[in-house]
């Protein structure tokens, strides 16, 4: 009984959030989607700084250690997109040593360069541009999605092993704090695809993991709640990182003075939905 509850619960939170968040973003809000950087990068600034990481730091965990895990985070991470961006790099050059199609030999055969990464007359573009394709941060915010929803389930399993009305608070107050974050993973995903379905696939992936730590936690509560704040701080270091390396970066345009306001207005929107989801969550 106590264990189906706990399935039930991280399911509930983890997946059902996705869901919440897919709805939004893709539903009511699918029309703003410069606005929707704004609030994804709000959101997973709150989430790192004013929810993991004092909840990281209320623990018993010495703080330089604490420190020195955000510090490998966000090096990690800063790895992690480095790999991601030398694998597409791998694969274009792969590409280009290819012999080329007889169409499109036949459509150079005129004899006449183009420009490196232009498209000749006939429509056919060059590859090189392929590179360029890919967005930093997917695979980070993927990563530390994971690790977050792993914490979650922890803490969800806690819960309900204390009391069945606590983890059911606590299955409901995850759920909520999570939907504005999962709504900027959303962002960040569909950033380097256009493709609604596959990023909605791989954060519903993300947020199954909340089962597994729910799963693990049933059985291993007493020994993973040592490790708990070191989840916490390496899910931060990457939500820190995609902010600041992909979501900030795009929004440093040359904008007039309303389209300013409406960027830090929807900046704090972010930020201000998860500090009260927060808050929330912490006088339940």
């Amino acid at each position: 009984m106590l264990l189906m509850a706990i399935l039930m619960g991280t399911l509930a939170a983890g997946i059902g959030s996705v869901w919440v968040a897919a709805a939004l973003s893709f539903g009511v809000l699918s029309r703003y989607t410069q606005h929707m950087l704004s609030l994804a990068a709000g959101a997973l600034l709150a989430t790192a700084f004013m929810h993991l990481l004092p909840e990281a730091f209320e623990s018993q965990a010495g703080a330089r250690n604490l420190f020195l895990t955000l510090l490998v985070g966000l090096v990690f991470f800063f790895l992690l997109d480095k790999a991601e961006l030398w694998h597409h790099g791998h694969e274009h050059h792969h590409d280009a040593a290819l012999p080329a199609p007889r169409h499109q030999a036949h459509a150079h055969s005129g004899g006449h360069a183009l420009p490196h990464g232009h498209a000749d007359p006939h429509g056919h573009a060059h590859s090189h541009a392929h590179v360029h394709d890919h967005k930093p941060g997917s695979w980070a915010v993927l990563t530390g999605d994971s690790v977050h929803c792993f914490g979650d389930g922890i803490l969800i399993a806690s819960a309900f092993v204390a009391d069945l009305r606590l983890g059911a608070i606590a299955a409901l107050a995850v759920l909520a704090h999570e939907v504005p974050h999962h709504m900027g993973d959303l962002v960040v995903l569909r950033g380097g695809s256009s493709d609604r379905r596959i990023a909605l696939v791989k954060v519903t992936l993300a947020g199954a993991v909340t089962a597994l730590g729910g799963l693990l936690g049933y059985f291993l509560v007493d020994r993973l709640h040592d490790y708990l704040p070191y989840f916490l701080v390496v899910a931060s270091s990457s939500f820190v990182y995609v902010a600041l390396a992909d979501l900030i970066p795009q929004l440093q345009k040359r904008l007039t003075a309303r389209e300013t306001l409406a960027q830090i207005a929807w900046l704090g929107v972010g930020m201000g939905l998860v500090m009260l989801v927060s808050a929330l969550g912490h006088a339940h």
